[in-house]
C-alpha cells in the first residue's frame, strides 16, 4: 500500500506491485471518500461515501464514463435509484 498526500489535503491511496500500484481509495479534505476499483490506469469510481449527510452514492460504468446509479441516504430509510448517462442521470 502507498498513501500521497496533496498539497489541496486530499490523501490517495494505492495498492498493487510496484510500477503497477492503482488507485484504490481517496480522501478529501471534507471528509468525503472516493473508492476505485480496476487496473492501473483505468480505475473507476464505484462508490461515494458522503462526509457532509452520512450518504453513500454507488457508481457504475467504465473509468471517465461513471454514472450515479444508486444513492442510499444515512437514515438508512430511503433509497434512489438513478438511469441514464454520466452527468445526465435521473431518478
Amino acid at each position: 500500500k502507498v498513501r500521497s498526500v496533496r498539497a489541496s489535503g486530499s490523501v490517495k491511496y494505492y495498492e498493487g506491485d510496484k510500477g503497477a500500484e492503482r488507485l484504490v481509495r481517496k480522501g478529501l479534505l471534507s471528509g468525503t471518500v472516493l473508492h476505485y476499483e480496476g487496473e492501473r490506469g483505468v480505475e473507476r469510481l464505484v462508490r461515494m461515501e458522503l462526509a457532509d449527510d452520512g450518504g453513500v452514492e454507488h457508481y457504475e460504468g467504465e473509468s471517465g464514463a461513471e454514472r450515479l446509479s444508486r444513492a442510499e441516504f444515512a437514515n438508512g430509510e430511503e433509497v434512489q435509484y438513478y438511469e441514464g448517462e454520466g452527468g445526465a442521470e435521473r431518478m
